[in-house]
């Protein structure tokens, strides 16, 4: 397979270049779900995938100046070394024990699904005007949120995206932008820790890797330069939904495919009804 992991990797950098939402967390369940991946491999060869993706999102975001630098040097400091501790505990699992790291997976996914549920309606902090200068308290707290997410993430691939930019919400005063740049930063920079820990212990398939960047990098090039109008919080709540979805298929629940097929039929109606209650919303064109 080759044009298949290309498609997978344009439809995420699509979806990433046009919202922003953090991608890499459907790339782990559409490994493992649609292309049979070991959970293993899916989550190494996720990690390491991001790592090459969101450099180009970090890099566009520093050139903005929409990153907190020290912060996110500081979450960096606790998320490196403990993303290492949890790449060498997915090691572990993975040999002759695929089916608990499958949980992991799927129970990271549901935690993600419903955190990215919470950060698409709470609004962050009334934004500071003056440069926001870290005391040792925001210090100690980013270091102690990156220790906990970065082991998440070396473990799971689940979160870089979701975690860190929650907690920024709910705990320090920065503008929008600036936390989704500073999380974006951070992530590029803790899945090449994470990531290439992951190419060391054998986790990585490069050829599935490389093809998925043929796909996603031109994918969230173009999808950052889209003109159209995207309705960023229904597709941000499909987003969460579908994580949620996908971690109750991988946690194999009891019935989970009637689970799985009623929240599908469930997403499609809310959609139609969305999709009606906008066509009907348009003004009606004026005679001539």
């Amino acid at each position: 397979m080759t044009w298949q992991f290309s498609l997978a990797g344009l439809l995420v950098g699509l979806l990433v270049g046009m919202t922003g939402m953090g991608g890499g967390s459907l790339m782990t369940p559409i490994l493992i779900l649609l292309f049979g991946f070991d959970p293993k491999t899916a989550v190494g060869t996720d990690i390491l995938h991001g790592a090459v993706f969101k450099s180009f999102g970090a890099a566009r975001h520093r050139m903005l100046g929409t990153v907190h630098a020290r912060l996110a040097l500081w979450m960096f400091a606790g998320s490196a070394p403990l993303s290492l501790v949890g790449v060498q505990l997915a090691d572990r699992f993975g040999s002759g024990a695929s089916d608990s790291m499958a949980k992991l997976v799927g129970a990271a996914l549901v935690v993600g699904g419903i955190g990215f549920l919470a950060k698409t309606f709470l609004h962050s902090r009334p934004a500071i005007d003056a440069p926001f200068l870290l005391s040792n308290r925001d210090r100690a707290i980013a270091v102690t949120m990156g220790a906990f997410g970065g082991l998440i993430v070396g473990l799971t691939s689940v979160g870089s995206g979701t975690f860190f930019g929650l907690t920024m919400l709910l705990v320090y005063p920065l503008a929008a932008q600036k936390i989704v740049g500073t999380d974006v930063f951070h992530a590029a920079a803790l899945l090449w820790v994470a990531g290439a820990s992951h190419l060391l212990h054998g986790n990585v398939d490069t050829h599935a890797m490389a093809w998925l960047l043929v796909g996603s990098i031109p994918g969230v090039l173009i999808g950052s330069n889209l003109s159209v109008k995207v309705p960023e919080k229904e597709l941000r709540v499909a987003f969460g939904v579908v994580l949620l979805l996908s971690g109750i298929k991988i946690l194999d629940v009891p019935e989970a495919s009637p689970i799985v097929l009623t929240g599908v039929i469930l997403s499609a109606l809310a959609f139609l009804v969305w999709s009606l209650r906008r066509l009907l919303a348009r003004p009606l064109p004026a005679p001539d």
